[in-house]
């Protein structure tokens, strides 16, 4: 779960790393008064989950309360790169004298977590990496050991920070390291930390991703959900404990495990392509278990769904098999009633295949059509969806 700016300062401000004063505001009234509570000048910036906002003109200086609230009006309900604004942040305004970047991350192609650092801060961190890559330091944790104030110093001064401020540094880096894993996060990024004019050295924009497995350690974080952004058919789902994920297409897909469901996806796609372009229309895996209440859930998902078309219940047989697989979907049908209406091509192999097919057959029930093969399955849901 990527946060917005506003929420990272407050996790950065809970764990003791330095920041300015900020307040979150929705409205330009709301704006004057957080600019008025912190007083002097105040920075003006769009909350959204995309970088960019200052060429956007989503970042203005105000230099008073009255200001703020102009500024604010401009800003929210801007369209920054496809996301509206909804929500300014108003911070304190610092005197900067210099922009460094930090950041630790989960570098997943190394299984390890990677602290970056950069005196080239305020820009993008790609862009450093590609022009001057001498100016990027990156450093592989270890877990075990993770960050002390000894290892924090040799990072800074090997990514050559300033003598001056490398113990502040430092220090940031030790906190930061503290907020990736009390808060489980798989990124926390400040950019730019900067050194204000009077020496202190503040993290003045930040970027946290909090890595939604953890979430049961975590209940806190429920609260940090921009539920605005929120799909209310993947609200529905995660309430289920379903793997569901909404996409635009048009075939409703069910299947008992992720590697199946992604093949589902691609076949489908294929498949489409004869019928003007017919899409999937969700990634849902069901997992390994197939009971009848799993099932009802899964279908009355993708029913609920108003693209969808059609659906297409891919399942291979294994721990469950496909008898207790075909009666969860002859029970789901019952417990669903008038609430399913589409056409359902089921596929089925794997343990206990001939039963489970032959459950479907004894049910003979409207909606659902049998096909042998998977490919053969995909072509029907596509047509039947194109229909």
């Amino acid at each position: 779960m990527d946060l917005f700016e506003y929420q990272a300062r407050d996790l950065f401000e809970k764990h003791g790393v330095p920041v300015l004063a900020g307040a979150v505001a929705t409205t330009p009234d709301e704006a004057h008064a957080a600019a008025l509570a912190i007083g002097g000048k105040v920075v003006v910036k769009a909350q959204v989950k995309v970088g960019g906002r200052g060429k956007a003109g989503g970042v203005k200086l105000a230099i008073d309360a009255a200001d703020a609230r102009e500024k604010a009006a401009a800003i929210l309900g801007m369209d920054i790169k496809g996301h509206v604004v909804g929500k300014v942040m108003i911070a304190q305004a610092a005197p900067i004298e210099a922009e460094y970047y930090l950041a630790i991350l989960l570098d997943r192609s190394n299984r390890t977590f990677l602290v970056m650092a950069s005196v080239a801060g305020g820009m993008d961190i790609e862009q450093v990496a590609r022009e001057t890559p001498e100016k990027l330091a990156k450093v592989p944790v270890n877990s075990n050991h993770g960050i002390s104030k000894l290892e924090a110093l040799k990072i800074i001064q090997g990514a050559q920070f300033p003598a001056d401020i490398a113990e502040q540094v430092a220090d940031t880096l030790v906190l930061i390291w503290k907020v990736f894993v009390d808060e489980d996060a798989t990124l926390v990024e400040i950019n730019p930390l900067v050194k204000t004019s009077d020496g202190r050295i503040i993290a003045l924009d930040g970027k946290v991703t909090l890595d939604d497995n953890a979430g049961f350690r975590h209940l806190d974080h429920e609260a940090l959900v921009d539920q605005s952004a929120t799909n209310p058919l993947e609200a529905l789902a995660k309430a289920k404990d379903l793997n569901y994920v909404k996409l635009d297409g048009e075939v409703g897909i069910i299947g008992n495990g992720a590697g199946l469901v992604m093949s589902t996806l691609d076949v489908v796609a294929y498949a489409g392509e004869k019928f003007g372009g017919v899409k999937p229309a969700n990634f849902l895996d069901i997992g390994g278990g197939a009971s009848a209440q799993v099932m009802a859930d899964g279908l009355s998902i993708i029913l609920g769904d108003k693209d969808v078309k059609s659906v297409f219940v891919n399942v291979f047989g294994g721990i469950t098999s496909c008898d207790a697989v075909a009666n969860g979907i002859v029970q789901a049908l019952e417990m669903l009633g008038e609430k399913a209406t589409k056409p359902i091509v089921v596929r089925l192999d794997g343990n206990n295949v001939i039963e489970g097919r032959a459950i479907l057959n004894r049910a003979a029930h409207p909606l659902i059509q049998q096909l042998d093969t998977m490919d053969g399955a995909a072509a029907r849901a596509a047509e039947l969806a194109a229909k």
